[in-house]
């Protein structure tokens, strides 16, 4: 059983897609710790505003099969591949930490995950482990965020049922 720390993101009918990803993840993986949703700027393209949150959960599957199971999450709701990497999304999911690997996989698979740098995936994962160590650097999350740029990547808090 190993500690998984997801970021989920979506800015395309974001609270139907968000809200339907959690709901599948609660049913396959049980209790879950589920960080506020925030809205923020699109990256890496001019786009709507994404809506984005983090998730821990403990997982049967190793890093390489759940990020299969994510991918398949992905595509029963809606993804579409085959387009530019950035882009908009109906759902985006991302493995960001997996205990303390450090590891690279087919799929995009990076451990951690790169866009830990980014406030939409920082903000998030400090709300919901802000002990929980980098497994590069040794820096908390909580750490990580109070040294974020302020003002860099601005975020709101977004009311979400989920």
């Amino acid at each position: 059983m190993g500690r998984a720390y997801l970021s989920l993101g979506s800015n395309i009918d974001a609270p139907r897609w968000l809200a339907a990803a959690v709901a599948e993840l609660r049913t396959r993986f049980g209790e879950l710790a589920v960080s506020p949703v925030y809205r923020s700027a699109a990256v890496g393209f001019d786009g709507p505003d994404f809506f984005n949150l983090a998730v821990g959960l403990n997982s049967d599957l190793g890093p390489e099969a759940l990020n299969d199971w994510l991918h398949a999450l992905e595509d029963r709701h809606g993804r579409v591949r085959g387009s530019d990497r950035y882009a908009s999304r109906t759902l985006d999911v991302d493995i960001v930490l997996y205990d303390d690997l450090v590891l690279s996989g087919k799929g995009h698979l990076q451990l951690p995950r790169g866009e830990l740098r980014h406030a939409f995936v920082l903000k998030p994962m400090a709300d919901i482990a802000p002990e929980t160590r980098h497994p590069v650097t040794g820096q908390t999350m909580a750490a990580l965020w109070a040294a974020f740029p302020a003002g860099k990547e601005p975020l709101t808090e977004e009311p979400m049922p989920l």
